[in-house]
């Protein structure tokens, strides 16, 4: 059975910093994130190709927000620093396999005071 299990998540003041990890258990091509807060749609906020490419950052999380992977591992990162209350979100995994495309179950993160 596929899967995508995120980690990193949690409970963090204005201005500090996680790291988010999402793990696949098959050969993956590009990987991102997406995030949705409540009341709020669903967004991209960043995709990287197997190549290592950034092909996509969300304008409200540049400068602060980093994707990478490790492709030996099928793993996708996302750096994030200088965290604001406004990022405060379910984030969630897709990677696009071979043959199809996965949606991890989602990391809670929120940013408060």
């Amino acid at each position: 059975q596929v899967q995508l299990v995120e980690s990193g998540g949690g409970l963090v003041q204005p201005g500090e910093s996680l790291r988010l990890s999402c793990t696949a258990s098959v050969f993956t091509y590009d990987m991102s994130w997406y995030r949705q807060a409540p009341g709020k749609e669903r967004e991209l906020v960043a995709t990287m190709t197997r190549a290592g490419s950034t092909t996509y950052l969300s304008d409200s999380v540049k400068g602060r927000f980093t994707i990478s992977r490790d492709n030996a591992k099928n793993t996708v990162y996302l750096q994030m620093n200088s965290l604001k209350p406004e990022d405060t979100a379910v984030y969630v995994c897709y990677a696009r396999a071979t043959i199809a495309a996965y949606w991890g179950q989602g990391i809670q993160v929120t940013v408060s005071s």
